[in-house]
């Protein structure tokens, strides 16, 4: 008998963050898309593999736009998402970006 993998949130994290330790962080956005599709809701660690994956990959841009969507979707953001995505902008030479969610991360962790 053939067995079925469960998409579920495990299941799609672990996809997300392999993606992101591949290189491949426009297949991490597509894979964070798929989850929300599926009815699979995305948490913390989805959302952190995601926003990692962009950061390390040049893309400071969508590391905040991830962020932005964390927080209109009630998702917690932790001093993982916030280092990840201050990291991205100081690689960026946004600096004044960086010191805002370093300010940003200490009202909310």
């Amino acid at each position: 008998a053939q067995a079925l993998l469960e998409l579920d949130t495990i299941t799609f994290n672990a996809a997300i963050s392999a993606c992101g330790q591949g290189d491949e962080w426009e297949k991490a956005l597509q894979l964070l898309h798929v989850m929300t599709q599926s009815n699979v809701k995305p948490n913390t660690i989805s959302c952190n593999a995601a926003v990692s994956a962009c950061a390390s990959n040049g893309g400071w841009t969508k590391a905040l736009q991830l962020v932005n969507a964390m927080r209109e979707h009630k998702v917690r953001l932790d001093t993982v998402t916030f280092g990840a995505v201050i990291s991205a902008c100081e690689k960026a030479g946004e600096w004044e970006k960086a010191c805002r969610l370093f300010n940003a991360m200490q009202e909310n962790c």
